[in-house]
């Protein structure tokens, strides 16, 4: 099943760009969907993964992130309203071989923690002993390709305040990942604007 996302990847329409030592591309879908994602130029990992769907009049969505960090405010409008910096920070960073999720901003020591996998419901949930912090949260790559949630590729630890998830990536996605890696490194960039992604 993964095949079939790698398919949809492959018959997108893309363009790149290499800026600020990042590989940029940007993929528009049949439906009209947009994903963007960015590489490190160096060691391909994947910093950003973003979306944006068309509105429901036709006009363009709001990106909504699932991979890497908002780089700006999400909301200019509120007026000097910010969220406390001290509110527990949800963000996914994988690494080559593991899906991760950093909570920052979680002071509680390691035996507070549960991180559950619910696998007929396709989420994981990280709850504490304490009540302090809940969160329920599906892993797209894995629906996308149509792969269940296992417990036990699932590990979690906690330093400097932030518990770290991660979730071992499945042979199917590291197969995938590493084809259109290849694929990726025979595209044409610019560096000064968009082009189309062709393999050369």
């Amino acid at each position: 099943m993964a095949d079939l996302w790698l398919a949809k990847l492959q018959s997108a329409q893309k363009t790149c760009l290499i800026q600020d030592d990042r590989r940029k591309i940007h993929f528009t879908f049949a439906d009209g969907t947009e994903m963007a994602e960015e590489y490190d130029v160096k060691t391909a990992d994947l910093l950003v993964r973003k979306w944006r769907k068309k509105g429901t009049l036709g006009g363009v969505g709001r990106w909504e992130m699932e991979v890497g960090e908002q780089s700006l405010p999400v909301n200019l409008e509120a007026e000097g309203l910010m969220e406390s910096n001290a509110n527990p920070i949800f963000v996914r960073k994988d690494t080559k071989s593991h899906f991760q999720w950093r909570i920052r901003n979680l002071p509680y020591p390691i035996n507070n923690y549960k991180v559950t996998a619910k696998p007929e419901e396709r989420h994981i949930i990280i709850s504490t002993v304490n009540k302090k912090y809940y969160k329920k949260f599906n892993i797209p790559d894995l629906d996308r390709c149509h792969l269940g949630i296992d417990q036990s590729s699932i590990e979690f630890a906690h330093a400097n305040n932030t518990l770290i998830v991660s979730y071992k990536k499945p042979q199917e996605v590291l197969e995938m990942e590493r084809k259109f890696l290849q694929e990726m490194k025979k595209m044409k960039a610019s560096k000064d604007g968009d082009v189309d992604c062709t393999p050369s």
